[in-house]
């Protein structure tokens, strides 16, 4: 019956396919039927497309707290006393130097300046300054490299979320944890090398879209599969009622033959991609359920993480997934959080993002360095820009709000090559412009694959006549927080 199939297959193919066939040549065709279709998604092969690390990785896996939105360094990190000695002045024109605003704030006939409302204090042994808002992350410093020189040239959310995860303002590149599993491939077969956790406990301010974990133009097998809360964690992974694992399996089997008679025809190598997620899937029915089940994690566990981890699809269960996601040597694991995106009401805004959110980080950091994992996974936490240190609108006794601002913001990373307890580079006392070290975007995502064996310059994708890569034509590795 397989064999009738294939052979449909193979008598419906239009005049486009042999031309597609013909195109090929000879090489191509032989190549495929020489190693078939099983052995190019061997498992003994990870998947990527370097046979090994460009360089000795120090992260074996990454996982990425994206704080979307863009989190007010002010209040969290960046301490400026001068912000609240000058509370309520304008802000100098030497100090703005004429640069850019977005549309919600240059028709404003002022920009007073701000001093944060809560107390900072330094902590650790690093004697890093942290506010009140960041109680938990405040214990786990010493772990912790602060960025406080980031830098973009995105002014407005969706431009900048995508700069970030893809290297490019504008849709349809890959994602870094595309790259990733583009490049290394997976430790893992019964589970994609990159997944994708969305926070349901975020404040929807601004959409999130899967292009910020596409594939853009790399094969669609190294996608990121978002796992969702719930009975059903990947969409359409569960099999139907009444259909078993047998009937999954002998399904697939003909699903099988059926592209590899297409593949034999028109070797197009998105047919192997195609085969590999369906086997992918297969696997998942068995290995989703084990990680995605929370109920063998003990109670401390939970006390660590904080009360919103026993609620499924929480930033603080998301966090907890994610350990054991990595746990399970999953490549890249991406978690975004909402709500940051604070132009007015900013005191209350923020509270309540710092409640959502710094427990469950902190807790990641601390139960991966308990499980000695830390030293070989690289966690980041931060957001697509920071906030303006002027007040977005009118300025009360109570309440304010802060504009985009990607001249200056704050990121930490910690653990796999990263050195612990330093905070590198600063901003003026304005909290405005950057003084010293300023670190790119595109320098972030160069040092993120250094720090996982890669040599950014060299990882690229030819497509439409170009050489593509994720840091673009810039990126340097940001070597002094470099253990």
């Amino acid at each position: 019956m397989y064999e009738k199939l294939a052979q449909q297959v193979a008598d419906k193919l239009n005049r486009r396919s042999f031309l597609a066939k013909a195109s090929l040549g000879l090489g191509s065709l032989a190549l495929g039927s020489l190693l078939g279709p099983q052995k190019l998604l061997s498992n003994d092969d990870p998947g990527g497309i370097l046979k090994a690390p460009h360089i000795p990785p120090k992260a074996k896996r990454i996982v990425y707290l994206f704080q979307s939105g863009g989190p007010s360094q002010l209040e969290l990190f960046d301490y400026k006393p001068m912000l609240q000695k000058m509370h309520g002045q304008e802000l100098p024109d030497s100090v703005r130097k004429g640069q850019r605003l977005t549309g919600m704030s240059a028709g404003q006939s002022a920009l007073p300046m701000v001093g944060s409302p809560y107390q900072f204090a330094q902590h650790g042994k690093s004697g890093a300054w942290v506010s009140e808002l960041m109680p938990y992350t405040s214990g786990v410093v010493d772990e912790l490299c602060f960025i406080k020189s980031m830098y973009t040239e995105q002014i407005n959310h969706d431009p900048a979320l995508t700069f970030f995860q893809t290297g490019h303002q504008i849709a349809g590149r890959p994602s870094i944890g595309s790259w990733i599993s583009y490049g290394l491939g997976s430790d893992n077969e019964n589970l994609p090398a990159f997944i994708v956790l969305v926070s349901k406990n975020g404040q929807k301010d601004q959409p999130l879209f899967a292009k910020l974990w596409g594939n853009g133009f790399l094969p669609s097998k190294h996608q990121g599969v978002q796992l969702r809360a719930g009975s059903d964690p990947v969409l359409y992974l569960n099999n139907p009622e009444g259909y078993g694992t047998i009937d999954r399996r002998d399904m697939l089997n003909a699903l099988t033959q059926l592209n590899q008679a297409q593949l034999e025809q028109v070797g197009d190598p998105e047919i192997n991609n195609r085969i590999a997620q369906y086997e992918m899937a297969f696997r998942m029915q068995t290995s989703v359920p084990g990680v995605t089940d929370l109920s063998d994690e003990p109670d401390w566990v939970f006390d660590l993480y904080g009360e919103d981890s026993r609620d499924p699809g929480t930033f603080a269960a998301n966090c907890l997934l994610a350990r054991r996601l990595l746990e399970r040597d999953v490549k890249f694991v991406q978690l975004y959080h909402q709500g940051w995106d604070q132009h007015g009401d900013l005191p209350k805004g923020i509270t309540k993002q710092c409640k959502a959110t710094d427990q469950a980080s902190a807790a990641l950091v601390k139960d991966l360095k308990q499980r000695g994992l830390l030293e070989d996974t690289l966690v980041i936490w931060g957001g697509e820009f920071g906030r303006t240190n002027y007040s977005q609108g009118k300025l009360t006794k109570d309440n304010y709000g802060r504009d985009h601002h990607p001249r200056c913001f704050t990121m930490w990373m910690a653990g796999a090559g990263i050195k612990p307890g330093i905070s590198y580079g600063e901003t003026d006392e304005f909290g405005y412009n950057i003084a010293s070290n300023p670190v790119h975007v595109h320098d972030f995502q160069a040092t993120l694959l250094h720090l996982a064996g890669i040599d950014h310059e060299k990882l690229f994708y030819q497509y439409q006549g170009r050489r593509f890569r994720l840091t673009d034509v810039e990126g340097r590795i940001v070597r002094d927080i470099l253990s």
